[in-house]
């Protein structure tokens, strides 16, 4: 197992001084501010989103509301929602680690960074802004929709750094094609996508569609917003900043900790958040450790895979688990096929079934009989695909919609 650097054990032993310091209620959880060893760590209890949930406002609060410049709220959409107040040094937190997203992404003050996320609750947009703001570079706050105009400013004022939800390019490359829009006579060259999981087959095809390099982001409210990793130019996993972030990955069932390489749920303890600080904060994301050494890129730090999934992302049809993102990949391999397809899962006769629909300009019989023997190959039973015209299937106004449960 890991070692923690002796950095990580003393600002790990600080936030746990501050919980203590702060809010005794949240430090019954620990019995010792005392964390020497990852074995240490690994002892301490983890920290829920239905814990935060239980805490509705402020019960896990460590520092004082009076004493907090704003604050974020997570975008689930079942029970109570999770704020993250922050104080004054957390967005300055905030602004650092984004600002070396951008620099990992090649991104510079001679650049002009649109930012299409909401600048709202969501903590996308800010998050975005604060790292382009300390870099100096021009800033287009274009927040959410509009497409038509994002277009247009995207030519008119030159822009070369793309932000966005990982979906949102999608509905921009059909916007263009509607409108006659081509990306290669425009200056962008950089995209930062995130807030979704997004398959390499569809960075291949956002890639080639604008024409640019794309860089996959991480990031959470519970754990202070969007910047807790990027992908770098070697595009060989996402590195975390674990100056202020310890990452572990553990067995979705059990809890217990899994070596490098070994896929499982990861967990993030917050090194330098004031507001709300987290000790083994479970993300239910899917991932794995990549490295721990130095990048061809030159960054030294932890390196994990791009996310697969979420476990609570997972299907279970017919004895047979998977995640959606999975099903993206082979689609994605089928040129035939457009970006938007839905899965919807359905009870018929007690047993569950699966349609898939997918939108296609046209589709051959010999590429129709090849997605139904690789879905077959990698499902195990046959699935039924309804092959749609482009524009049929329901856009989302936000995170895209890719599972229809009717079961």
């Amino acid at each position: 197992m890991h070692k923690l650097t002796d950095i990580q054990l003393l600002k790990l032993g600080t936030t746990l001084h501050h919980i203590k310091k702060s809010n005794p209620y949240y430090f019954s959880r620990y019995e010792t501010d005392r964390v020497t060893s990852y074995e240490d760590l690994t002892k301490l209890p983890f920290i829920t989103k239905d814990v935060l949930r239980q805490g509705y406002p402020f019960a896990y609060a460590c520092a004082d509301i009076k004493n907090c410049v704003r604050m974020h709220m997570s975008s689930g959409t079942t029970g109570k929602p999770i704020i993250n107040p922050m104080t004054e040094g957390d967005v300055n937190q905030w602004g650092e680690i984004m600002a070396r997203c951008y620099t990992t992404a090649g991104v510079t003050s001679e650049d002009v960074v649109q930012i299409t996320p909401s600048f709202g609750l969501f903590n996308g947009g800010f998050g975005f802004h604060y790292g382009a703001e300390r870099l100096k570079s021009f800033i287009i706050p274009m927040g959410a929709g509009r497409s038509m105009l994002q277009l247009q400013f995207i030519k008119d004022l030159e822009t070369t750094c793309l932000c966005a939800i990982a979906s949102y390019p999608l509905r921009l490359m059909e916007v263009a094609k509607q409108e006659g829009f081509n990306f290669k006579e425009t200056k962008l060259r950089v995209g930062i996508f995130g807030a979704e999981t997004w398959t390499d087959g569809i960075r291949r095809r956002i890639e080639k569609e604008m024409n640019i390099e794309t860089f996959d982001i991480i990031g959470m409210t519970e754990t202070g917003g969007v910047g807790l990793g990027i992908d770098c130019k070697d595009h060989s996993g996402i590195h975390v900043w674990d100056d202020h972030y310890i990452v572990e990955i553990v067995d979705p069932e059990t809890g217990e900790p899994l070596p490098d390489g070994v896929e499982g749920e990861m967990v993030v303890t917050t090194l330098t958040r004031e507001g709300l600080p987290m000790i083994r904060y479970r993300t239910r994301d899917i991932t794995k450790i990549v490295s721990r050494g130095l990048c061809k890129c030159g960054l030294n730090t932890v390196k994990i895979a791009r996310l697969k999934g979420r476990t609570d992302d997972m299907l279970k049809v017919k004895g047979v688990n998977f995640y959606p993102a999975q099903i993206e990949s082979i689609l994605m391999e089928f040129t035939e096929l457009g970006e938007e397809y839905r899965i919807i899962l359905d009870k018929k006769k007690g047993k569950g079934d699966v349609t898939l629909a997918v939108e296609t300009n046209g589709i051959s019989d010999d590429t129709r009989d090849r997605l139904d023997t690789t879905l077959y190959d990698f499902l195990g039973f046959r699935v039924d695909v309804q092959y749609l015209k482009p524009g049929t299937l329901e856009r989302s106004q936000g995170k895209a919609i890719r599972v229809i449960d009717n079961r």
